[in-house]
């Protein structure tokens, strides 16, 4: 296993905060990603943006790698279940992908009884709720117990929050026919248990996760943006779980919520016009998160910079043959 790259050598690393390369077609810019539409096909270049309460609040040196790099390791990983939209991985940071038309669903898929927003699995439960539509728990669970069986929570796609849905009312809103459903949840059970097969065999547990899919030209169900990333999925170390658990503690977790609540401590993130500097301490803390997860998961490190030689340099040059 690759050894973690310690913090105080991420301020070395310039930061990938946008890219602007018009001789790849229209340029629209996500949470993370900027996204080349070409007529076939995506050009995804993953930043270092950290997104966070619907804006951006930081810039991890390194995250975009880790991310775009991780999706790769997963959807090699899981070729055998459904098809990709992967055509070529040009650059650390960049996947070329087909075009594909996404479904109309987030495909969500929970291990754990866990949570902290109001609409978490476990806020419901703990007041009270213990029917879930596809599923039924327990009265006995406590917080950050293992589900008696993996669930499949679908939820719509919303400007500001999504809302999880029953599978019965995916089809009753006509979000999706029934028989597509089932292809959509069974796929995901197998995506989510190979996950958290292979990630258990690393030392962690994969706890939630998000997939996207999509359908392509020919109406196959393909895997889409990311997969298993840090950002698409919660991350407990497996080796302390049990006795933390038994003690009444949280799980140790690969969390980015300290430095949102920095921000809670300092400002509102919601309203105020401007965001003060996060400080460069957890940034750093962050990015070494991101990396040692990495490190776990694939046995890799981040690319080496060739001196003098900018990280937006190298993928310009990396995806001239690209050019729409």
């Amino acid at each position: 296993m690759t050894d973690t790259k310690p913090a105080s050598l991420f301020s070395d690393l310039d930061v990938l905060e946008r890219t602007d390369f018009p001789e790849l077609g229209e340029r629209v810019e996500g949470k993370v990603r900027d996204i080349y539409l070409q007529p076939s096909r995506l050009v995804l270049v993953t930043t270092d943006r950290h997104s966070s309460f619907d804006r951006i609040i930081a810039h991890i040196p390194g995250k975009g790698e880790i991310l775009n790099r991780t999706s790769a390791f997963w959807f090699t990983e899981t070729a055998d279940i459904i098809p990709n939209h992967v055509i070529a991985l040009p650059d650390p940071n960049v996947t070329v992908a087909r075009r594909c038309t996404p479904l109309k669903i987030e495909v969500v898929m929970r291990g754990y009884l866990t949570g902290v927003t109001s609409t978490s699995i476990w806020t419901h439960y703990k007041n009270g709720r213990r029917d879930f539509g596809g599923f039924t728990l327990p009265d006995d669970m406590r917080k950050n117990d293992r589900l008696p069986q993996a669930a499949f929570t679908p939820s719509t796609k919303e400007a500001t929050h999504d809302v999880t849905l029953t599978p019965a009312e995916v089809v009753e809103r006509g979000l999706m026919g029934r028989d597509m459903l089932a292809k959509v949840e069974d796929t995901a059970r197998r995506l989510f248990a190979r996950g958290q097969a292979l990630a258990l065999s690393r030392g962690l547990i994969l706890v939630d996760t998000k997939y996207e899919m999509g359908v392509d030209d020919s109406g196959t169900l393909t895997l889409i943006d990311e997969v298993h990333t840090p950002d698409s999925s919660r991350w407990w170390m497996a080796d302390t779980y049990v006795d933390r658990i038994a003690a009444g503690r949280e799980p140790d977790y690969f969390d980015k919520e300290f430095l949102r609540q920095w921000f809670i401590d300092h400002c509102d993130p919601y309203n105020d016009a401007t965001l003060p500097e996060a400080p460069n301490e957890l940034v750093a803390e962050l990015a070494t998160r991101y990396q040692k997860i990495f490190a776990r998961l694939t046995g890799g490190s981040l690319t080496p910079r060739t001196p003098g030689h900018k990280l937006i340099e190298r993928i310009r040059d990396n995806l001239a043959p690209f050019a729409a």
